[in-house]
C-alpha cells in the first residue's frame, strides 16, 4: 500500500463540541507520531428530508466523502453516545459504505473509536464497543488504549481501554480534563504507529 500523501482520517460527529475536542486531541497525537491527520465530520439527518444538505458546510470541518474514507491509512471514529450507540448521522454515514465493504477498501487498516456522554454512566463503553462493529465488518483492526498509558489509571472521568472518552456533565458544561486529553493524544499516537506498521505488512503470504 502506498500513497503520495498518507493520512489518518479522524471522523467525528459532535452536538455540543466535546467529541470534536477529543477529535482534535487525537489528531494532535497522530501528528506527533509523524503522520498527517485529516479531520472530517458528517452532516445531520432528519426523519424527513426536505432539503439537500450542501456538499460543503457553511462553517466547521468538511463533510467526509467516500474517497476520504477509502484512501486513509487508518481511522479514528468518534460520536457522542445516544442510548448506548453512535448518533444517527454517523450510523447513516456507515450504512452508506457498502460499496467500500464490497471492494474491501478498509481491510487490514487500523481503527480506533472515541465518544462523549453527559453522565458518568451514560453508555460510553457500549457506544465504543458498538462503533467497533461496522469497522470489524469492514475488516479493520481495532486499536485501543493500553493501561501502560498513565492517564488511563489516573482518570476520574472519561477514558477507557476501548477508546478515549469524555464526561461533559448533564448541562454539557464540563471541559475535557487533562487526563481525558492525554488519553486521546496517546490514542492518536498509537493509531499512527499502528498504521505505519500495518501499511508495510504483506497480507498475501
Amino acid at each position: 500500500m502506498s500513497q503520495t500523501n498518507p493520512y489518518i482520517l479522524v471522523l467525528y460527529y459532535s452536538t455540543h463540541g466535546a467529541t470534536k475536542t477529543l477529535a482534535y486531541a487525537i489528531a494532535q497525537g497522530i501528528e506527533e507520531a509523524g503522520m498527517s491527520a485529516r479531520i472530517r465530520t458528517v452532516p445531520t439527518v432528519a426523519a424527513e428530508t426536505t432539503t439537500i444538505k450542501p456538499a460543503i458546510p457553511d462553517e466547521g470541518d468538511l463533510y467526509c466523502t467516500m474517497d476520504d474514507l477509502k484512501d486513509c491509512l487508518g481511522l479514528a471514529l468518534g460520536s457522542p453516545a445516544y442510548f448506548g450507540n453512535m448518533a444517527a448521522p454517523m450510523k447513516y454515514f456507515w450504512d452508506s459504505t457498502v460499496t467500500l465493504w464490497l471492494a474491501g477498501n478498509l481491510q487490514n487498516k487500523p481503527a480506533s473509536v472515541f465518544t462523549a456522554t453527559g453522565t458518568m454512566h451514560g453508555g460510553q463503553e457500549t457506544t465504543l464497543l458498538t462503533m467497533m462493529l461496522p469497522l470489524m465488518h469492514h475488516g479493520m483492526i481495532i486499536v485501543g488504549v493500553p493501561y501502560a498509558e498513565p492517564a488511563l489509571n489516573r482518570t476520574h472521568r472519561g477514558g477507557t481501554p476501548y477508546g478515549a472518552s469524555h464526561v461533559s456533565g448533564v448541562a454539557h458544561d464540563q471541559p475535557v480534563s487533562d487526563d481525558e486529553r492525554e488519553i486521546a493524544i496517546a490514542q492518536g499516537r498509537r493509531l499512527a504507529i499502528s498504521a505505519k506498521a500495518l501499511a508495510q505488512a504483506n497480507w498475501n503470504r
